[in-house]
C-alpha cells in the first residue's frame, strides 16, 4: 500500500500569502459601509477566507484530492479579485488599493498554478 504524503500548508509558501491576502482584506472591510455587512463585504470576508482554508483542508489528502482544493483556492482568488474590482467602481476603495491587493493575488495565482504543476 502507498505511503500518503502530507503536505504542511503552514510552510508552503502559497498559504502564507493566502493569510497575507485575507489580513489585508480584512483591513479594507472595515473602511466598507455598514450597510454593506450582509452583501459584498460578506463575500470578501468569506471568499477571502477561502482560499488559505482550502489549501489548509486539501494539504491532508492524497496529491490528486489536493490538486481540488488548490482549484477551489484559484478560483476564490478570482472571485475576489473580481469582486475587489466591484467594490472599486462603488469607490468603497480607491485603485491604489486595489492595486496594491491585485498584485498579491495575481502573484497567488502564478505560485499556485506553478506549485499544482509540479504535484
Amino acid at each position: 500500500m502507498e505511503k500518503r504524503k502530507r503536505h504542511n500548508y503552514k510552510n508552503l509558501k502559497i498559504w502564507k500569502l493566502g493569510i497575507e491576502i485575507v489580513d489585508d482584506v480584512f483591513g479594507l472591510l472595515s473602511e466598507f459601509p455598514k450597510d454593506e455587512k450582509f452583501g459584498l463585504r460578506s463575500q470578501l470576508s468569506r471568499c477571502s477566507v477561502s482560499i488559505p482554508s482550502n489549501i489548509a483542508e486539501g494539504s491532508s489528502r492524497t496529491d490528486k484530492s489536493f490538486l481540488h482544493f488548490l482549484d477551489i483556492s484559484l478560483g476564490s482568488s478570482f472571485e475576489l479579485e473580481t469582486q475587489l474590482i466591484i467594490a472599486c467602481n462603488r469607490n468603497y476603495i480607491n485603485k491604489e488599493q486595489l492595486t496594491k491587493i491585485e498584485v498579491k493575488i495575481q502573484e497567488f495565482q502564478k505560485m499556485t498554478m506553478g506549485f499544482q504543476n509540479k504535484l
